[in-house]
């Protein structure tokens, strides 16, 4: 398959910049894959769609602020995103991590970053094109020096300007309110339309919530580079799947994912029956049209940039031609789109 086969065209002004005024309140096309039906709703209504036997499974992870703002020896700001940690440091030792850097092309290794704190951090290797390795002296824990100056780690289509501080919105709504084991870079953007009362709703419908753990790295939102589809190579992701969903994932008529990281946990659980087994490890599992999905029976989803793995994702789940159409209902009807945007449901 040709990956030119997953693109389409989308007007700037759709592209949300913001996050709904409230979680709940973001839009919801609900799709039928049965009858091909779609419905203009709001999030808020997601209960009315969830029926007895059904589990809802999200994703727990924790977005840490791991995008840094800090200046070279000249002035010149340069903006960093951190991927993975190289080398744990304990309190005042160094710590090295995998990073993308903005600009990146007057850099070179020995440069050295500054920031308002007391902080230094030195460029230590080129990986490749993107990729660096930069290490951190911090006189406390690294994660306090993050916790002072990191940034919510927004995808590049969200513009936000450098020269000002970070923004406490932000770092709030690029969270799901059930957010609890830090480690993505990226967040699981499905959830982030759930509000606590939306959640009290599920709960007194007696819907159980099942919680998965997927840190997503930034590769997951990336676009596909390989002209063909199989040629692609996911970046691995770490996750867990406890006794407790596992159990509860196995006991559901219909799994109900929140999110394509959802289903890729479910998914890489699951045997060929369809059985989910507790389990933690990393996975790299691609999913694109021609899969056969063993446990994963729904799905709310955002919508997703063109020739990503997320939209292949959707395309395997619900038919390309389907998904194609309701993308372009969508972009009709003016819906957001991507990481701030509006969602879907797709049953």
């Amino acid at each position: 398959m040709k990956i030119s086969d997953f693109d389409y065209d989308l007007a700037e002004e759709l592209i949300a910049q913001e996050p709904a005024p409230v979680r709940d309140q973001s839009r919801m096309m609900v799709f039928n894959r049965g009858d091909r039906s779609t419905k203009d709703r709001r999030f808020l209504e997601l209960p009315e769609f969830l029926k007895e036997g059904d589990v809802l499974v999200i994703n727990d992870s924790r977005v840490i602020p791991a995008r840094l703002v800090g200046k070279k020896a000249s002035g010149g700001l340069i903006e960093m995103l951190l991927l993975r940690e190289r080398i744990g440091g304990s309190a005042g030792s160094p710590v090295a991590w995998e990073v993308l850097l903005r600009p990146a092309k007057r850099v070179e290794a020995g440069t050295k970053i500054f920031f308002d704190v007391p902080v230094e951090a030195e460029i230590i290797e080129r990986l490749s094109d993107k990729k660096w390795v930069v290490r951190f002296e911090t006189p406390g824990p690294f994660g306090d020096f993050l916790a002072e100056c990191g940034r919510a780690p927004l995808p590049p289509y969200i513009k936000r300007d450098r020269r000002t501080g970070k923004s406490r919105q932000d770092l709030e709504r690029y969270q799901t309110v059930y957010a609890r084991f830090p480690g993505s870079v990226a967040a699981p953007t499905a959830g982030l339309h759930f509000s606590e009362a939306v959640l009290e709703k599920i709960m007194l419908k007696g819907i159980p919530i099942a919680a998965v753990t997927l840190h997503v790295g930034y590769g997951t939102f990336l676009p596909i580079e390989a002209h063909n589809v199989e040629d692609h190579l996911m970046e691995e992701e770490s996750f867990q799947v406890t006794e407790e969903a596992a159990s509860m994932i196995n006991s559901a008529l219909r799994v109900v994912a929140v999110g394509t990281t959802a289903v890729r946990v479910i998914e890489s659980a699951a045997d060929d029956s369809g059985k989910v087994a507790a389990t933690s490890g990393y996975t790299r599992l691609y999913i694109y049209p021609g899969y056969r999905f063993r446990r994963v029976g729904a799905l709310i989803t955002n919508f997703h940039l063109p020739k990503s793995s997320l939209y292949l994702l959707v395309c395997a789940f619900a038919g390309r031609d389907l998904v194609q159409g309701a993308y372009g209902r969508a972009i009709e009807e003016k819906y957001r789109f991507y990481s701030y945007g509006d969602c879907m449901l797709i049953l």
